[in-house]
């Protein structure tokens, strides 16, 4: 019998203490949320993007308002409209980044080493996408299986040899998966957390699905990084939560899951990768690693209120440093054009209010993104071939985390001598 969670058996529902309280409540401790982190202002979903033909139609916008929660600190953004609208159909395909995916094999080849999968082991990933991870479990012959809820990213999936089942994960779908001999040796989630309206439903979940001696990893940002390197583009609404690694591992812990480890990645601006046990399992001690980052967050005073409170003034500067240089570029009859249409990009160009009197047009190596335009600003996108027949001046790099391997693509820009501004985290020419 498993166990029930603590945090489920305690609270009410979310939407019944919001309606007592008259307030936004932590999605994870139900406490009201009174402090503001940082306010963007209205705008669209990020991956919402413009067909042609939708050009005049009413575009819905929603309020980017992050809150900070007094008790337990967990950074949050309310959730406007349900995840089957976000999510129901994707246009984020991970399989278009080099470097993502070369990150992607190189935790399959460490993870099976380090936990000995093999033929007798599942992995099952969350929000597995287009299979872009679990196909390198298939080629070493590790049982694999996706969880995804876009179906059109998960016929994809399914086209590569990855089994998927289309559906949001939480208890019931854990549930349904334990009862039909599915549990999980690993299960893997990579920028998932953050993207879960219901935390409690999600990781009690894992710990439904998880076998005694299972290992859970999951990706997130890092919200040390956010702060310190102003990464405010990385707010959207497909995320509701931005996480310290002091607050998920209370989040963790409410489920009966410990974490034992973790690890600080370059991915996404700056990442961790934490790994976690139920906590009967005593065979995986924690490491110093554990203990070094939490007296780190503690030394940053992240369970301090006014830690969180300048962060807002650091964005609106940023904001008025980009305004300035785009403002100097089309004054000196400079092209400017972007490169990439991500949902980051989408936050910074619509709370900047950039549309195509400063950025002619983006493009993306992603065919489903090409004749559409981004969702507010409504600038083109077209395939990456329209940067050297245009020749611009200037290219505006949005997926700024990807800088290296897009700079690496753009090599020929340099002919003409076109230079790229990076927006983050202050605005820059790299000559």
């Amino acid at each position: 019998m498993r166990k029930t969670n603590v945090v489920e058996e305690r609270a009410p529902s979310f939407n019944q203490r919001n309606r007592r309280a008259n307030l936004p409540l932590c999605r994870f401790c139900y406490a009201p949320l009174k402090q503001t982190f940082v306010d963007l202002g209205m705008s669209p979903l990020c991956e919402s993007y413009v067909s042609a033909d939708h050009l005049n139609a009413m575009e819905p916008f929603y309020p980017l308002h992050v809150r900070v929660c007094e008790k337990c600190y967990l950074v949050q953004l309310e959730q406007y409209v349900s995840p089957q609208h976000i999510f129901g159909e994707y246009a984020y395909f991970s399989s278009y980044s080099d470097s993502w995916l070369k990150h992607a094999a190189t935790y399959v080849e460490t993870i099976s080493e380090r936990l000995g999968l093999g033929p007798e082991s599942l992995c099952v990933e969350l929000a597995s996408n287009d299979g872009y991870l679990l196909q390198y479990f298939v080629a070493k012959g590790i049982p694999v299986i996706g969880v995804e809820p876009a179906a059109n990213v998960a016929k994809v999936a399914e086209e590569r040899g990855v089994p998927t089942v289309v559906e949001f994960f939480g208890v019931k779908t854990a549930l349904e998966m334990f009862e039909a001999g599915q549990a999980a040796d690993l299960i893997i989630g990579n920028n998932v957390l953050a993207q879960v309206p219901d935390l409690n439903d999600f990781v009690a979940g894992i710990q439904i699905l998880l076998k005694p001696r299972g290992v859970v990893t999951l990706e997130f940002p890092h919200l040390v990084r956010l702060m310190e390197q102003n990464q405010y583009d990385t707010i959207y609404h497909e995320h509701f939560s931005y996480f310290s690694f002091i607050t998920v591992e209370n989040i963790l812990a409410a489920h009966g899951l410990v974490l034992f480890d973790v690890e600080e990645l370059p991915t996404h601006g700056g990442s961790i990768r934490i790994y976690a046990r139920h906590a009967e399992d005593k065979s995986k001690p924690v490491t110093p690693a554990v203990e070094n980052l939490r007296e780190r967050e503690l030394a940053l005073r992240l369970d301090c209120m006014d830690s969180y409170l300048s962060f807002a003034e650091q964005v609106k500067e940023s904001k008025r440093a980009l305004l300035e240089l785009l403002i100097r570029l089309r004054r000196q009859g400079k092209r400017v054009v972007g490169y990439g249409a991500p949902g980051k990009g989408n936050t910074l160009l619509n709370y900047c209010g950039i549309r195509t009197d400063f950025l002619e047009f983006t493009v993306d190596r992603n065919p489903y993104k090409q004749g559409r335009f981004l969702p507010g600003t409504h600038i083109p996108i077209f395939a990456p071939e329209q940067i050297e027949k245009t020749r611009p001046d200037y290219i505006l790099i949005l997926p700024w985390n990807l800088v290296t391997e897009i700079s690496a693509q753009l090599a020929y820009a340099r002919n003409w001598g076109a230079k790229f501004i990076v927006p983050i985290p202050v605005p820059r020419v790299l000559e």
